[in-house]
């Protein structure tokens, strides 16, 4: 018997043709993706996928097995809907940034509770870097967050470049310190526009902190300053500022789920839930 867990492996590298990209998508190391695929070859005793430095590709052993994989793994995510049929219950703490909340989680959390009309769910607001630590601290099941520096677990909701975004018509002075509407630490944006302004030699100042978003757009709206913020996740009556001197691109950044494993059943049902919604407004 080949274990699921490799097919999957198999599977996802397949499709990314990428050992980093597909441990991404299943929430692992890459070491342990490819560890995944060294024992099911060891199984197989077939090469199912060449490698080298600038890609990975099927073998033709590799591309046989492929549609195999897929109805294996097809089977047991049928057999598990079968006898997962009586509705969950119970309660689930879930973590989510505030951007994301105002944005995106209504929708979400209206198609999850009219399937699972059982599950009560506990939600907490705040910044990524407090979430984390929440999270760790076994306060929260699930959390939607930036991606934290260094921190490779999750699944990938999306990515895409933070921009700055203040007043439409808001012009910074390049004789002047770039003043700055911030979250407070450990906010993830915040350190990118502080690293991303070092780095550019322009000088700042922080006019604003402000731990809400409501907070932050009501003093981006005043002209109090520019903030960093997720481009796709805009606040209403802010607009993206163009760019030129004194604002420096500040790189991208990654919104990632985060649960404890597929042990939690109303975890997985949430974390399904929160990906295929996120992936359908992208």
């Amino acid at each position: 018997m080949v274990s699921p867990t490799l097919l999957r492996s198999f599977l996802t590298v397949a499709e990314t043709r990428s050992f980093t990209r597909a441990a991404e998508r299943l929430g692992l190391r890459q070491s342990t993706v490819s560890q995944h695929i060294r024992k099911l070859e060891a199984q197989l005793r077939r090469s199912l996928l060449a490698r080298d430095t600038h890609a990975v590709r099927l073998t033709p052993e590799g591309d046989a097995l492929l549609p195999f994989a897929r109805q294996v793994l097809e089977a047991g995510e049928r057999m598990r809907r079968f006898l997962d049929a009586t509705p969950l219950r119970g309660r689930i703490r879930l973590g989510a940034s505030e951007d994301f909340v105002s944005a995106r989680l209504a929708e979400i959390l209206a198609d999850f509770t009219a399937t699972h009309s059982a599950v009560d769910l506990e939600l907490t607001v705040g910044l990524s870097g407090v979430l984390y630590e929440r999270f760790d601290a076994g306060e929260l099941d699930v959390i939607v967050a930036k991606r934290r520096g260094g921190d490779p677990r999750g699944q990938v909701a999306w990515r895409e470049d933070v921009a700055w975004v203040g007043r439409p018509g808001w012009q910074p002075d390049p004789g002047q310190p770039l003043p700055l509407v911030l979250y407070p630490p450990p906010s993830i944006t915040r350190a990118l526009a502080l690293a991303a302004l070092e780095e550019a030699g322009r000088s700042w100042r922080v006019a604003c902190t402000s731990g809400s978003l409501s907070g932050l757009r009501a003093a981006a709206m005043a002209g109090l300053g520019v903030a960093p913020h997720s481009a796709r996740l805009l606040p209403p009556g802010l607009a993206l500022l163009p760019p030129r001197r004194g604002l420096p691109p500040l790189g991208a950044i990654e919104f990632v789920v985060i649960g404890p494993g597929p042990q939690h059943p109303l975890a997985a049902a949430l974390i399904e839930a929160l990906l295929a919604g996120t992936r359908e407004q992208v």
